[in-house]
């Protein structure tokens, strides 16, 4: 290309710009591409082509964004929490140890039994508890190994037992009884805890062993009024429960 059409591509290139720089710095760069061309060094023209392309450089960029809006960040709207929470997979209630009160109806001056059951040759007792709840006090005998051969309930109408086999007589607190009788159990082997429990309950005041001999339990139940109870005979682990309503 020669002289003459790079002056004037330079000068149409500039020209078409968008945003005119001072006047004076035009007139520099036009005096300086219009000097001969031995007087001009290679270095200079260099500078002067850097310059223009600067200059080109800021009129795009103003071009591009005129308002000088601060750009928005990629991407969408971060995700808002869930206006409810998720509802979690209800609970499992746990079966319940104990049988409810309305489980079972008493009974009044019977007998119970006697009750067989399946299990091993001799079932150990391993713990004896006493409580009192709204409508009726519990006795509850629990067997370490599986149950006892066979349950028995007996009513009578004074709180004097025997004991057995040492004949003893013995008065419980009360003014009538009940005799619980467990065949195929053993009492003195694996348990450690009271055998005579003066609870001071409404109506079932005092619970004592009277016999743990030979394969046979008993324990006398000395009442307050008569003798209305019921009985559980239970699982997960093995036990006796005999409730003694109260309010009769």
């Amino acid at each position: 290309m020669s002289n003459e059409n790079f002056r004037r591509e330079l000068n149409r290139a500039f020209d078409g710009m968008s945003g005119q720089p001072s006047p004076t710095l035009a007139r520099r760069i036009r005096s300086a591409v219009a000097q001969p061309p031995a007087a001009r060094s290679y270095y200079w023209m260099a500078a002067a082509a850097a310059v223009v392309i600067a200059v080109l450089l800021v009129g795009v960029l103003f071009v591009a964004n005129p308002l000088h809006r601060p750009t928005s960040n990629v991407g969408g709207p971060a995700p808002s929490p869930s206006a409810s929470p998720s509802a979690s997979p209800p609970a499992t209630p746990s079966p319940s140890a104990s049988p409810t009160q309305a489980s079972a109806p008493f009974q009044c001056g019977t007998t119970y039994g006697p009750i067989t059951q399946n299990g091993p040759a001799v079932a150990y007792v391993s713990d004896v508890r006493t409580g009192s709840h709204p409508g009726y006090d519990r006795i509850t005998i629990t067997f370490g190994n599986g149950a006892p051969t066979s349950v028995e309930v007996k009513t009578q109408s004074n709180a004097t037992f025997t004991k057995d086999p040492s004949g003893q007589t013995v008065n419980l607190r009360g003014d009538s009884g009940l005799l619980v009788t467990i065949r195929g159990a053993d009492e003195h082997t694996t348990y450690s805890g009271s055998t005579d429990f003066k609870t001071g309950y409404t109506k079932l005041q005092e619970a004592q062993q009277v016999q743990d001999f030979e394969g046979v339990v008993q324990w006398a139940l000395g009442l307050s009024g008569n003798t209305c109870y019921r009985v559980y005979l239970l699982t997960s682990p093995d036990r006796v429960v005999i409730d003694a309503q109260t309010g009769t």
